[in-house]
């Protein structure tokens, strides 16, 4: 009986032998068969040493025969030891998410049944209800860019939420009470849909469009809003189509009533996302202009350091003209919005809303700052430059991250809509100096 050692594994073997005859025994000693068996004992290590002598081989004669074959099969062993689950939509697209928060806003998810606050990391599932005090606003983006803005008092619950890679997208929540703004991106695909229910009553909102949904259970009626795009409601066979600065009325019991309301004013200055270096910028006036609204007779001016307008710092109600000065501001970001009242005191609702950076200008004006290029991916514009190492950059009211200890950089912006751009960068380095750029960009359609 012998016994066969491998690593940690021993099998036995039986063999049938003679007596191994010595060479060196004397020569009338009978010669008969007989069977030499030797073994080696082989350790896990040496196994897998020459598994991976053979696989180095391999990867060589593939390199030196095929080179770009080598990057791509090494490429995909790469991806799968980084990643060994990747799957085709990353969890932010595969639900939807807050992206402002602000006062009370509490969640109940579907399998739940408590109220708990909400925060940044919370994810909403089909069937989880959302919850907005006196005090709370919320904005809830999903995965194909749609956003709805919950403002205080409401009550919304996600009905709808499917975004796969080259499948037409669908997004919906339910209203029960409260008033909700929404705004839909440019769908690619002409199949995607996205739709707010009130009660028995849905309207399917249109591609690259923006409203406002307002569900008054003490009235028993419910108010929808177009202000850019296009919205279609539908109560049982009665159907409607709003275009831009079309009402409609539905009471719980009646008809739809539609009706036009009085359109926002064009922003004109400043420019979205647009720097103001001021020497002194608590004392110096930040002009606010805009276009005129037809049938208006004043105009009320916002300002506010957050883009719900939660925080309002300057106000400008009843403003006859189309333009209006404001001081007083500290250096920061800044968002701003106008609306327009009519003879009748109807108010029009709230149009676009602009970003501006205050920036204080430095005691020296001597600072390095270079473009040297810009490049189009898409509707993302990349912008290449140079500066001082340990300067702050802003472009189009962004900070710049990642600048190199040379000074070089990188920026990619966010995507832009088709037509032309004016892109500005300003930066301030450590001696309190500053520097503004502007180069301009066409996003083909």
């Amino acid at each position: 009986m012998l016994d066969w050692k491998i690593g940690a594994f021993t099998t036995h073997s039986t063999v049938t032998t003679q007596t191994p005859i010595d060479p060196r025994s004397t020569q009338g000693q009978a010669k008969g068969p007989h069977v030499e068996v030797y073994w080696r004992a082989v350790t896990y290590k040496t196994v897998i040493g020459y598994a991976l002598l053979a696989v180095a081989i391999i990867f060589g004669g593939i390199y030196l025969a095929k080179p770009d074959l080598y990057r791509v099969v090494l490429q995909k062993i790469s991806d799968k030891v980084s990643d060994p689950e990747v799957e085709p939509l990353s969890a932010d697209q595969k639900h939807a998410k807050f992206v402002n928060l602000d006062g009370k806003v509490e969640v109940k998810k579907v399998n739940s049944v408590q109220w708990v606050v909400a925060d940044f990391r919370t994810m909403l599932d089909k069937g989880d209800q959302i919850k907005t005090g006196s005090d709370g606003d919320a904005r809830i983006t999903f995965g194909d860019g749609t956003t709805y803005t919950m403002k205080p008092d409401s009550l919304v619950v996600v009905e709808e939420n499917s975004s796969e890679n080259n499948k037409p997208s669908s997004s919906g929540i339910g209203i029960t009470t409260g008033t909700v703004d929404w705004a839909i991106p440019n769908f690619t695909l002409a199949e995607s849909r996205a739709q707010v229910r009130v009660e028995d009553t849905r309207a399917q909102l249109g591609s690259n469009s923006r409203g406002k949904v307002k569900a008054d259970p003490e009235n028993k009626s419910t108010e929808i809003v177009v202000s850019s795009g296009s919205a279609q409601v539908q109560r049982g066979q009665e159907k409607i189509d709003l275009a831009p600065f079309e009402k409609v009325t539905i009471p719980n019991n009646g008809t739809f009533q539609k009706s036009n309301v009085l359109a926002p004013p064009e922003l004109v200055a400043p420019l979205n996302l647009s720097p103001i270096i001021a020497e002194n910028p608590k004392i110096s006036p930040v002009r606010f202009e805009w276009k005129p609204v037809q049938d208006a007779v004043s105009y009320s001016l916002r300002v506010s350091t957050t883009s719900m307008f939660t925080k309002i710092v300057k106000e400008a109600p009843k403003v006859s003209s189309t333009a209006v000065e404001i001081t007083g501001l500290d250096p920061g970001d800044y968002f701003w919005n106008v609306t327009a009242t009519d003879g009748k005191k109807q108010t029009s609702e709230v149009g676009e809303t602009f970003k501006f950076t205050l920036v204080a200008q430095g005691k020296s004006q001597s600072m390095l700052l270079e473009i040297d290029g810009t490049q189009l991916h898409g509707r993302v514009a990349e912008v290449v430059g140079r500066t001082e190492p340990g300067a702050a950059l802003i472009v189009n009211g962004q900070s710049v991250p990642n600048v190199s200890p040379d000074g070089s950089f990188r920026h990619f912006t966010e995507p832009l809509d088709p037509g032309q751009h004016t892109i500005s960068i300003i930066g301030s380095n450590r001696r309190g100096g500053t520097a503004m750029k502007q180069v301009s960009i066409v996003i083909p359609k």
